[in-house]
């Protein structure tokens, strides 16, 4: 299926919990949907109940369980406020009654305010002319792989033993969406390997624990076939858990979004 199948919704249905569809198993990682996907499956529904066009400010996923690839799934949410110019709202994907995903998400307009910051570091990644990507091996990558191009720059591949904690590269859909929105850089993001996976000599588990995702620069600047710059780096790792985070920049060089990742980790 095509990336514009899981995110495109053309009207509300009676029952806004049905949802039109399953995984199908080559939007999988390991046995599980590709927690990317399902956290854009999530937030394009959060994102049909705003009344108005307010802008996705920062939006917090919790990966409570498996959400299992040809299994039917449900959607629910409610509004936790709506004010003059924000709305925080609450979501979850369930499976077979229990919740597999779950969101929170703030939704606001730009105010008037005398404070101006700019960010003060840039985006120093050379352009992928000649893409080394990250390739698709058999019973070693996801199968979600497939479907996004993932041009690496500085960091190894999963399993190789490697000293290094950081990642960066470019990212894309092979297949260039009809559209591009905040859940499309949503499920992009998440395509990229934990970090410090590089550093595991042989196959091993890693789960997302929990994820968050500031949106800083309007993602309506950003054509559906552009690379995305993707840089990530490990603040700490100990005890099995790791804490990284990530910065995201267009072509131009605009910073887009901020994330941040609490990642177990089962070597």
């Amino acid at each position: 299926m095509h990336i514009d199948e899981f995110l495109e919704f053309d009207g509300k249905p009676e029952n806004h919990s049905e949802l039109p569809f399953t995984i199908p198993k080559d939007w999988t990682q390991g046995r599980t949907a590709f927690g990317g996907l399902s956290a854009g499956i999530l937030y394009s529904r959060l994102k049909r109940e705003i009344c108005d066009d307010r802008p996705l400010r920062s939006i917090t996923f919790n990966f409570v369980g498996p959400l299992n690839a040809g299994e039917a799934f449900t959607f629910d949410y409610s509004i936790l406020r709506e004010g003059k110019n924000a709305t925080k709202i609450t979501g979850n994907l369930r499976q077979n009654g229990n919740v597999a995903l779950t969101a929170i998400a703030c939704f606001s307009q730009n105010r008037t305010s005398k404070v101006e910051v700019e960010p003060n570091f840039t985006n120093t990644l050379e352009f992928p002319k000649k893409p080394n990507f990250i390739p698709q091996i058999p019973k070693i990558t996801p199968n979600f792989l497939r479907h996004v191009e993932l041009a690496v720059q500085d960091g190894k591949l999963p399993f190789t033993g490697s000293k290094n904690s950081s990642m960066a590269g470019w990212m894309r859909f092979k297949e260039k969406p009809c559209r591009f929105g905040d859940d499309h850089i949503i499920t992009l993001i998440d395509a990229w390997p934990p970090t410090v996976l590089q550093m595991i000599r042989g196959p091993a588990p890693a789960s997302t624990m929990s994820w968050n995702v500031e949106f800083i620069h309007p993602v309506s600047d950003i054509s559906p076939g552009e690379w995305l710059a993707y840089e990530a780096k490990t603040v700490r790792a100990h005890g099995g858990y790791a804490n990284t985070e990530a910065k995201i920049w267009s072509e131009s060089g605009e910073l887009v979004a901020l994330s941040r990742q609490l990642v177990a980790v089962f070597d």
